[in-house]
C-alpha cells in the first residue's frame, strides 16, 4: 500500500510569500499574499520584499494548512524555491523552510522557480475542467520580469535551455515601457489592458538581431524611450492621446520577438507540444497569439491558469512532490541561490 506524501510548497523569490499544499499530487490550497508597498517606488525594492516575507511568512503557512485541512504533524517533506531570485527575499524563504523541517524532523526538499513555472503545468485539482498536462518531449517558452527562455523539456527532471536572453527578459521590457509612458507599477498588466483598445500596427519599433533561439530587449527599450522623448517633445499629450496605440504596438512588438523565436525553436525540433509559463503568459495578447498560432502551425498549446502564472507556491509544491517521489532530499546546509540556472547542480 503507498503511503500518502503531504508536501508544503514555500515561495519567496520576489514580492509574493506563498504557501501551497499538495497531498498526493492533488492541490489542496494555494496562498498568495502580494506586497503592495512596492507600488510607491516603481519596483520591488529587495529590502522592503525581504522585511514584508518576514511578516507574511508565517499567517501565508498557517492560512495554507487550514485551508487544505492538515496539521503540520501530517507533512510529508517541506519544499521551498531556492532560487533564482533576491537574495533577501530567498533567505526569508529558504530560513523557514529549514527551521519549519527541522523542527518536524521531515525531509527538505529545494526546488528552482524556473522549473517550477514550466512544472506548474503539472498542478492538478478536483476541478471538473481540469486543464490537460503536455507530453514529453515539449517545448516551453518561460517569460517573466526576471527571465526569457525556450527550453525543451524532455522529462520532469531533464530539461535543457535552448535559447534565452542575453541582456533583459520580456517582462522587464513590458515594465520599463510603462513606466516610460508615465504607468504606475506594476506596468506590464496596464499595457495588456490598454492594448485591446488599440491598434497594434499604428507605430513601428526595431526588432534586434540577435543569433540562434537567444532574444535581446535592451534595444527595443532604448529605441521606445526615443521615440517616447522625440513624440512628447513635439506633443506633451502624445501619450495621453494615443495610450492604446503606443501599449498596442509595443505588446505587439514584444510578442512577436517572443513567438518568432519559438517557432524556429519548435521547427528545429520537431514538436508540436509548445508550453507557456511564467508571469507574463498571463498577457492576453501573448495567449491569443500563441492560439493563432496553433490553429495555423498544428500546435497543441498548453498555458496554465492564470493563478499558476505569477509567482505561486502551488508550482513549489508539485515540484516538490515529483521530486519526493524520487526522494530527492536535500540538507540543512543548503543556502539560497539567487542566479540559480535551470538544469544546474548549483
Amino acid at each position: 500500500m503507498t503511503k500518502t506524501s503531504i508536501i508544503i510548497g514555500i515561495e519567496s523569490s520576489c514580492d509574493d510569500t506563498a504557501a501551497a499544499v499538495i497531498k498526493d499530487g492533488k492541490l489542496l490550497a494555494n496562498i498568495v499574499s502580494t506586497q503592495n508597498i512596492h507600488k510607491a517606488y516603481g519596483g520591488v525594492v529587495p529590502e522592503l520584499a525581504s522585511r514584508a516575507h518576514q511578516q507574511n511568512i508565517i499567517p501565508v503557512i498557517d492560512q495554507a494548512l487550514k485551508q487544505a485541512g492538515v496539521t503540520r504533524e501530517e507533512l510529508s517533506a517541506v519544499a521551498f524555491t531556492r532560487g533564482p531570485g533576491l537574495m533577501g527575499s530567498l533567505l526569508v524563504g529558504t530560513s523557514f523552510a529549514k527551521g519549519f523541517a527541522l523542527g518536524l524532523n521531515i525531509p527538505l526538499i529545494e526546488v528552482n522557480h524556473m522549473q517550477g513555472h514550466i512544472l506548474a503545468h503539472f498542478i492538478k485539482t478536483n476541478d471538473e475542467e481540469e486543464e490537460k498536462s503536455p507530453s514529453f518531449p515539449f517545448i516551453c517558452l518561460t517569460v517573466s520580469g526576471g527571465h526569457t527562455q525556450i527550453v525543451l523539456v524532455k522529462d520532469i527532471f531533464d530539461m535543457e535551455i535552448i535559447g534565452e536572453t542575453i541582456d533583459d527578459a520580456a517582462g522587464e521590457a513590458f515594465d520599463k515601457a510603462a513606466k516610460i509612458m508615465g504607468l504606475p507599477y506594476p506596468g506590464g498588466p496596464l499595457i495588456d489592458k490598454y492594448a485591446k483598445e488599440g491598434n497594434p500596427r499604428a507605430f513601428t519599433f526595431s526588432k534586434p538581431k540577435v543569433s540562434d533561439l537567444n532574444y535581446s530587449f535592451s534595444g527595443l527599450k532604448t529605441g521606445f524611450m526615443n521615440f517616447i522623448n522625440n513624440e512628447t517633445a513635439k506633443n506633451p499629450d502624445f501619450v495621453e492621446l494615443h495610450k492604446a496605440d503606443i501599449c498596442a504596438s509595443i505588446q505587439y512588438t514584444i510578442i512577436d520577438i517572443l513567438v518568432n523565436k519559438l517557432k524556429i525553436a519548435a521547427e528545429q525540433n520537431s514538436i508540436t507540444q509548445i508550453a507557456l509559463a511564467g508571469g507574463v503568459s498571463a498577457n492576453s495578447g501573448l495567449r491569443a497569439t500563441l492560439k493563432e498560432l496553433a490553429a495555423q502551425l498544428g500546435w497543441q498549446v498548453f498555458i496554465p491558469k492564470f493563478e499558476y502564472c505569477t509567482d505561486n507556491a502551488a508550482m513549489i509544491a508539485v515540484t516538490g512532490y515529483y521530486k519526493f517521489l524520487k526522494q530527492d532530499f536535500t540538507t540543512q546546509g543548503i543556502a539560497p541561490l539567487p542566479r540559480y540556472v535551470l538544469g544546474s547542480n548549483e
